[in-house]
């Protein structure tokens, strides 16, 4: 039953009624009616915020379905509508990651050392996603550099084996973010790196929505990424992504900003050469290597003496 409406109705119902008289039994009864008016009104209100915020929770519990394996429950109301609209959440599994990453960071560094915690928090964040990234990245190597024509590059990406390109992609993504890490632990940088990179990179990969064509097959678990945003459903979708920012210093945030916007341009550029559009493949694949740029960035802003000096961090 939905008691918003039913609320509503009856309040309604009742304010619609004769205005109230001066005195007696009769402006008794007015008091109590407007009374009960006031009272559907308030809790009307009340069940429209709750409803409002099972929505949101709803949205919430589709993107880390999505973008993660993280248990979300079984009750969950979904349609394809339902899971676009759950877009501007997507960043939000890039929260998840970092602070499960710093988590680790922070209680197995002083008792194992730095490259075995890394080590450890590279497969953490490979179970915590399903490798659902790195599929893509390796996928879309596959298939950029194994055909020879827009339809057969698209075949080859559907196909589940592993190839030469797309294994060396993987192995390379994986030691240079390896490596990254660990120089980043070195200078005192790495938990702001993580709290920056993780969500401004899948805020970024799912911008390409807005500018490219969706070339995949219908019935694909990307195609609720196949029509472009709303502007209040962008802008979401960047802040959430782009608080960690905010910790930087100004100078390096503009450059972090400005290098993200002609990296993006890059990507685009590139999966439309390719492809002609985008697949959840490409934004993948999109997501490794903005948030390696990003890492990238960091290591050289703290090694020119950018960012300041380990402290907190």
């Amino acid at each position: 039953m939905n008691w918003r409406y039913w609320l509503e109705s009856l309040r309604d119902r009742w304010l619609d009624g004769p205005e109230r008289p001066g005195s007696g039994l009769s402006g008794f009864w007015f008091d109590c009616r407007d009374w009960l008016a006031r009272r559907c009104s308030t809790l009307a209100f009340m069940a429209n915020s709750r409803s409002g915020a099972a929505a949101v929770l709803n949205r919430i519990r589709l993107a880390l379905g999505f973008m993660t394996r993280l248990p979300v429950g079984q009750q969950l109301d979904y349609s394809p509508d339902l899971m676009h609209r759950s877009l501007p959440w997507f960043p939000l599994a890039g929260w998840v990651q970092a602070l499960l990453l710093i988590s680790l960071w922070a209680l197995l560094q002083p008792l194992l050392g730095t490259p075995v915690t890394l080590v450890l928090m590279l497969i953490s964040s490979l179970l915590l996603t399903g490798s659902l990234h790195e599929d893509g990245l390796a996928d879309c190597f596959d298939g950029f550099y194994g055909g020879f024509d827009a339809e057969r590059k698209l075949t080859i990406m559907k196909d589940s084996r592993l190839g030469t390109y797309g294994s060396g992609a993987l192995l390379m993504s994986l030691m240079l973010r390896f490596c990254l890490w660990l120089e980043l632990a070195a200078q005192g940088q790495l938990l702001l790196a993580l709290l920056v990179a993780c969500p401004w990179s899948r805020a970024l990969a799912v911008t390409h929505a807005q500018d490219l064509h969706y070339v995949s097959s219908h019935n694909s678990k990307s195609d609720p990424l196949a029509r472009p945003m709303t502007r209040p459903m962008l802008a979401h979708l960047l802040g959430l992504g782009a608080i960690g920012l905010l910790l930087l210093p100004w100078p390096v945030l503009l450059v972090v900003l400005v290098a993200s916007a002609l990296w993006r341009q890059f990507l685009k550029r590139w999966m439309y050469r390719h492809i002609g559009g985008f697949t959840g493949d490409s934004l993948g694949a999109a997501q490794q290597l903005q948030e390696l740029m990003i890492l990238t960035l960091l290591l050289a802003a703290s090694t020119t003496g950018w960012l300041p000096a380990g402290g907190a961090w």
